[in-house]
């Protein structure tokens, strides 16, 4: 008995001194806190939801609501300037709409990207995501020995050759949207440009049929997961310590493995056809092989780097386009007169053509204005950030270095300082007579790191919305809202339903 009281004893003292180490540990996080708060406290922004976490309950209090975080990003840029301050933990983010803090940082390679955003996008719940490819290479010289590897799959000579590929599958969709016109049944676009941009991106860059819009696929469904997945792992740190969210957690690593494993299996394919000196197209799958070196000295570390270029483009590469074309029909639907002035160039260029050629697309002038004001109000990619490793001044205000800059498009988009009456949707502003927006327009990146695939999307979105126009009238149904929902790319919320029709040609 003496000696179970001596080991209870022992056990209690080792417990306080157990708790008092964490305190001690605590309180010396705390001191580290408020050293982080004085290096930055001269800096604007609004108050902090509490000492030890920021403004984190903000965001997840809007997280939960469904709301959007870029939303209060907007008001606090609004109220406190081109340069804020936000807290989480000891992070600190700088908030910055400044065109010409913009313009150093975004313009050169000497600020890094993001290490705490990238690193949490390598994988997702422990599950390998993007891992070190283009879009989350934090070194330079890794990213820019893989840019240069890939520039050969999106050169302008190689983009001229997809445009067979860009208009049959278009093609698909107006044979889907004239069944659904002879049905009169409802269309959501959203859902159906989602289908014909993942069928391009699989077809144009991996050489594979999906034909995703007459046969089902788990590759849309995965695909939302992920990145739903990804907009708690990155913003909420406690997500994946909450038992309820295990279910959830198990979905996103299982999404994630699918990508991975169906990745693995186009790339060992292709692999197979060059080494037996089949011909193979220079695309995208091509480049990711050629990234990765000699394939008869390959190690896993180089096996799973090719798979997160191809995650990496499986995604970028129809996620943003389907977006930004749902928006696009949203927008033309709730405004007539800039329907009818596209609907007029299109007729004038395309008349009844059925094959859309390189040239049209050069001539769709008016269409290339409403696309890129599309992107200005609802950038479907609507930030990027930088780490700042060095001291500097932004609008005056001295900034030590060891800070992250965010930089969102869509708050500078709706910034009534860089656009008059900014939620007007206004195509004019990208007339080629309009004065050029001076680093506040910005969809996709700016940069060396700005988007390798941005005249791939807008030549395929041009192709879409070209034919569309030329075949079909459209009308949004009643009683839908016009909300953005945030899954990390903005989309529209109810979908984009329409109500679709023959378009009759006056003679």
């Amino acid at each position: 008995m003496a000696v179970f009281h001596m080991l209870l004893s022992w056990a209690a003292q080792a417990l306080i001194f157990l708790l008092f180490l964490a305190l001690i540990a605590f309180l010396g996080y705390c001191l580290y806190i408020k050293h982080i708060h004085m290096k930055y406290d001269h800096i604007p922004g609004p108050p902090r939801d509490s000492f030890l976490f920021g403004h984190s309950p903000t965001f997840l209090r809007i997280m939960k609501n469904e709301g959007l975080l870029h939303d209060k990003f907007l008001e606090w840029a609004e109220r406190y300037g081109p340069v804020y301050k936000i807290y989480a933990l000891h992070y600190v983010l700088l908030c910055v709409t400044c065109p010409e803090a913009t313009k150093e940082i975004l313009m050169s390679p000497k600020y890094p990207k993001d290490k705490f955003l990238y690193k949490r996008l390598f994988n997702l719940f422990g599950q390998r995501f993007l891992g070190n490819g283009l879009v989350t290479a934090q070194d330079h010289e890794l990213w820019y020995k893989q840019r240069r590897i890939m520039d050969p799959a999106f050169s302008s000579l190689y983009l001229r050759g997809l445009m067979g590929t860009f208009n049959e599958r278009a093609e698909k969709l107006m044979i889907k949207l004239s069944g659904i016109a002879d049905d009169k049944t409802d269309a959501n676009m959203l859902h159906l440009v989602n289908c014909v941009t993942l069928d391009v991106i699989a077809k144009v860059a991996f050489g594979v049929d999906l034909d995703l819009l007459t046969t089902s696929s788990p590759f849309p469904k995965a695909i939302e997961t992920c990145l739903k997945g990804m907009v708690y792992y990155v913003r909420d740190k406690f997500f994946e310590f909450n038992p309820k969210n295990r279910p959830f957690i198990n979905e996103v690593k299982e999404a994630c493995r699918l990508l991975r494993t169906t990745g693995a299996k186009w790339i060992n394919e292709r692999k197979t056809a060059m080494r037996n000196g089949d011909d193979v197209p220079k695309d995208i799958l091509t480049q990711i092989i050629k990234s990765a070196g000699k394939e008869e000295s390959m190690t896993q570390e180089d096996e799973e780097f090719m798979l997160d270029n191809f995650v990496t483009f499986f995604i970028a590469g129809q996620e943003t386009t389907a977006n930004q074309l749902a928006f696009c029909i949203m927008e033309l639907a709730r405004h007539p007169d800039i329907l009818e002035k596209a609907l007029k160039e299109v007729d004038e260029v395309i008349g009844m053509k059925q094959d859309i050629s390189y040239d049209d697309l050069g001539q769709l002038n008016y269409l290339s204005q409403v696309l890129k004001e599309t992107l200005r109000v609802y950038p479907t990619a609507p930030g990027t950030s930088r780490d700042v490793v060095e001291d500097i001044v932004i609008d005056g205000i001295n900034i030590p270095a060891g800070v992250t800059c965010l930089f969102s498009s869509y708050v500078t988009g709706r910034l009534d300082k860089f656009f008059k009456d900014p939620l007007t949707f206004d195509p004019d502003r990208f007339h080629h007579d309009a004065p050029k927006p001076y680093y506040c327009y910005y969809p996709f990146a700016l940069g060396p790191r700005s988007c390798l695939g941005q005249n791939f999307a807008q030549m395929e979105a041009k192709v879409v919305m070209a034919k569309l126009l030329q075949r079909f009238e459209f009308t949004l149904l009643p009683g839908q809202t016009f909300d953005i929902l945030d899954t990390g790319t903005l989309r529209p919320k109810s979908g984009v339903v329409c109500s679709i029709r023959h378009r009759s040609h006056k003679k």
